[in-house]
């Protein structure tokens, strides 16, 4: 499976391993995943998604699952999370 955050799309980055004596060799930064179930109000129910832990912060920021949805950008939601917003939509 992909490494990647459903909700904001933040993948693997990557840079270099510097050592003592300056040496650089490749690696990879990955996204701190978690696996979470989170809560729609509008829907009354539970979603599981794979998620960084600073998406989790950033959700909770702007005041839960439904505000994210309806403010995130199509292109980086997983079909998943798509799935929920129409959802959202059709309740609205």
């Amino acid at each position: 499976m992909a490494r990647r955050c459903e909700l904001t799309g933040v993948g693997p980055q990557s840079g270099h391993n510097v050592s003592h004596a300056n040496n650089k060799t490749k690696r990879r930064f990955l996204p701190n995943l978690c696996n979470v179930t989170m809560h729609s109000d509008k829907l009354g129910q539970g979603f599981k998604f794979k998620v960084a832990a600073s998406t989790l912060r950033t959700v909770d920021h702007m005041g839960g699952l439904d505000v994210f949805l309806a403010k995130a950008d199509d292109a980086k939601l997983s079909p998943n999370a798509l799935k929920v917003k129409r959802k959202l939509v059709k309740v609205s």
